[in-house]
């Protein structure tokens, strides 16, 4: 198996699990099976990828890289969540509000305008009561002078 390996990185082909258990006229979950056997392969794919690449860094470098991209993914899928969320949420506002069903965006100053309203609804209505009281006054002093007026001397 470990011939396979130096085989095709002598040969500069691919290294991959796949490709060794070919050279090596083996299933893929034998190499899967055989911990040590799998570290040997990754380990030469490594040592070959990263001078490649321009990079040099070991199995545990790209381990860490995996990591960090994985989190990295994690975060953008939460955001991306919580995005559509809010986005669902504006758009249901929106269509409430422009079906007729939901409140106006002036509801606050709608309700100062109520209570001012009610206020000079009040000031009105004891405005009229007092004049109701003096137009009451008027008319029975009025009745008392006719009636004076109309009674025989």
């Amino acid at each position: 198996m470990i011939n396979a390996v130096s085989t095709l990185a002598a040969a500069g082909d691919d290294l991959g699990v796949s490709s060794v258990a070919r050279a090596a006229r083996v299933h893929r979950s034998f190499i899967y099976r055989h911990g040590d056997l799998h570290a040997a392969v990754l380990t030469q794919a490594a040592r070959d990828v990263a001078p490649a690449c321009g990079i040099r860094a070991g199995q545990p470098a790209v381990q860490t890289d995996l990591a960090n991209a994985l989190e990295r993914g994690t975060r953008q899928a939460q955001r991306i969540s919580r995005l559509e969320k809010n986005l669902s949420h504006m758009l249901g506002e929106t269509a409430w509000r422009e079906s007729g069903l939901g409140a106006p965006n002036g509801i606050d100053a709608l309700q100062q305008t109520i209570t001012i309203l009610k206020q000079q609804l009040a000031d009105v209505t004891a405005q009229l009561a007092a004049r109701d009281d003096d137009l009451d006054a008027a008319r029975r002093t009025n009745r008392e002078l006719m009636a004076d007026l109309n009674r025989p001397t």
